[in-house]
């Protein structure tokens, strides 16, 4: 199998593309585009063809998915970027990127999506089957812009026949990753309760690896999360912060927002996370 990989220079992409050569079997190749050569440097050094290009240049798209056999679309623009870059990188450029995988004969595409894509909670976890409801605390661009991608690419699943399969993260971190500590700029309103559903780097890349090579789910959507969303508290613990006076006098307005059920991988894929909590991954020195 001939593997395209978007967003390789990122926090999920780095540390999603070596494990990805590491379970490549005999004729399995992985190429990754970047927009930056030099920094696609460490991954020509473990055996990827790197190919230099912008995902919203067509003619680089067109080169980068050459002879694929599949993709695995990380790429993504959030925290810190305009509206409009989220708009063009999120939507458009995932959706015109599928539309000329379908050109391109490519039959297989992976497309990363975010657990914030569901919008408000649903008073219970969120699974596969929910359809977007816009709300929330953390609704804007980002899960808006996830949302509509994610609905442009299964249309070229029902119109196309492309084999899309979405992996719908929650909260990444891990192996080093400053997420965990940024996370503390966004809690200091939260109330005790509030939890966040989290996953770690390992079971990021395990998920997507199940996805990108299971037979028979194309047009498929799995929520990929481990087994237990942290409370704010926990949050300030990890980071060895004080956990605020008032924090447990605040109320609780959505207490399943952005909290998913993965049965669905589970029972579909064999999926159980190496790190079922961010607890076991601190114990194991792997934050």
């Amino acid at each position: 199998m001939q593997i395209l990989v978007t967003g390789a220079t990122g926090e999920v992409g780095r540390r999603f593309v070596p494990r990805l050569l590491n379970r490549a079997v005999p004729g399995d190749t992985v190429r990754v585009i970047v927009r930056d050569e030099q920094r696609g440097a460490p991954f020509a050094a473990l055996g990827a063809e790197v190919v230099v290009g912008d995902l919203r240049d067509p003619a680089d798209v067109d080169k980068a998915l050459a002879g694929t056999d599949a993709v695995v679309n990380i790429a993504a623009a959030f925290r810190g970027v305009p509206d409009d870059e989220m708009w063009s990188v999120n939507r458009d450029a995932a959706v015109a990127l599928g539309r000329a995988a379908v050109e391109a004969g490519t039959g297989r595409f992976v497309q990363v999506s975010t657990n914030l894509s569901y919008g408000a909670g649903r008073g219970r976890p969120l699974t596969e089957e929910d359809e977007t409801v816009p709300g929330g605390a953390m609704w804007g661009a980002y899960p808006r812009s996830k949302a509509e991608a994610e609905a442009g690419l299964l249309a070229l699943h029902r119109d196309h026949g492309l084999d899309v399969r979405v992996a719908i993260l929650p909260f990444v971190y891990g192996e080093g990753d400053s997420h965990l500590a940024d996370a503390m700029q966004w809690v200091g309103s939260w109330p005790a309760t509030q939890r966040l559903a989290m996953v770690h780097h390992a079971d990021v890349a395990q998920g997507l690896l199940r996805l990108l090579y299971a037979p028979g789910i194309a047009g498929r959507r799995y929520n990929v999360a481990d087994d237990a969303p942290v409370t704010t508290v926990d949050l300030y613990q990890l980071n060895g912060v004080a956990v605020p006076a008032d924090m447990t006098d605040r109320p609780d307005a959505d207490p399943w927002y952005g909290l998913t059920s993965t049965r669905k991988i589970r029972d579909e894929l064999g999926f159980r996370p190496l790190y079922p909590s961010v607890w076991t991954a601190r114990d194991a020195g792997a934050l």
